[in-house]
């Protein structure tokens, strides 16, 4: 299991609190550290311009533990997680990410259901509680956000908004990668997340 895995997350799931931070100047670009290369500009607090746009996602098999409850415990889970591949000595082939299945405004947070999940190069390998499974290939509007991981969620508007522009909908879970290692950054306003809303016709 590399290093860097247990890293993220160990700090992904930090009070914000905890994670206070003036976000980056428009000339710093926080780019050190990053497991996967944005082809996007990086968008910044308080994501006012957020650079979107989107792509047709290749087919990425992950092993993952599914839970239901606040999304504020994410951490607890990736954390789960990546304790269990590292015990059963999976190859993990990227940064950790989270699905997440529900409107945290319609679905009381008793009910919420995600997945706390690591990418791998394929089937078998991997024992229970950890289950198995690809996600699709499919068409998604993403961006690339800087800051602490809890407050990505303050991005989302701007997001459903392109979305709506294009005149589609949401068509599945909406997944957030997390790019860096907490370790290897002076503050958190250099962590870097990208957002994937899976999107179909709205016609």
């Amino acid at each position: 299991m590399p290093r860097t895995g247990l890293l993220f997350v160990a700090l992904v799931g930090l009070p914000l609190a905890c994670q206070s931070a003036a976000p980056p100047t428009p000339e710093r670009t926080p780019l050190a550290g990053l497991e996967v290369q944005p082809d996007l500009a990086v968008s910044h607090p308080p994501f006012d311009d957020v650079q979107a746009s989107w792509k047709q996602r290749i087919a990425q098999p992950y092993v993952f533990v599914e839970a239901r409850g606040s999304y504020t415990r994410v951490g607890d889970h990736l954390g789960e997680v990546v304790r269990l591949a590292q015990e059963q000595g999976l190859e993990v082939t990227g940064p950790p990410f989270a699905l997440y299945y529900d409107d945290p405004g319609r679905v009381p947070a008793a009910e919420l259901k995600l997945r706390a999940c690591l990418p791998v190069a394929g089937p078998g390998g991997h024992g229970s509680p950890l289950q198995y499974d690809v996600l699709e290939s499919t068409t998604v509007v993403y961006a690339f956000a800087s800051g602490p991981y809890p407050e990505v969620p303050r991005i989302y508007p701007a997001l459903f908004a392109y979305l709506a522009e294009l005149g589609w909908r949401e068509n599945g879970p909406i997944r957030e990668s997390y790019l860096v290692n907490p370790a290897e950054v002076s503050d958190f306003s250099e962590l870097v997340t990208e957002i994937q809303i899976p999107a179909a016709s709205a016609r």
